[in-house]
């Protein structure tokens, strides 16, 4: 349920960008959303539609960018991505590792009128 509160930023981050920028109509929204940061892009599409109804976003078009696992291993060096439900290192069946991408969730663009 944390998507409704993430959605609602969205849809204040998108509109005060259209108020600076006096623009008349937010027709598409990019979002990077990380693997792991537990965030279903359905639950966010299914509540902006509801929350947008009446504003600058109405029938605004949410695209999200998911952004893999990517992890490097501490043990065998290995560099790449991981299965999610894995959370073992896919070369060396390791534990030691850093997460270098997927927890990442940012708006990367907006696409106005």
């Amino acid at each position: 349920m944390h998507e409704l509160s993430v959605t609602k930023s969205i849809l204040n981050i998108c509109e005060n960008e259209a108020a600076v920028g006096n623009f008349k109509k937010i027709n598409k929204i990019n979002l990077c959303v990380g693997e792991i940061t537990g965030l279903v892009p359905d639950c966010i599409n299914y509540y902006f539609n509801i929350i947008s109804k009446g504003t600058i976003a109405e029938d605004a078009v949410i695209n999200i960018k998911k952004i893999n696992l990517k992890i490097n291993c501490l043990d065998c060096k290995y560099e790449g991505v991981m299965e999610k439900r894995e959370y073992l290192c896919p070369n060396c069946n390791g534990r030691n590792f850093k997460i270098l991408n997927g927890k990442e969730f940012y708006l990367e663009s907006i696409e106005v009128d």
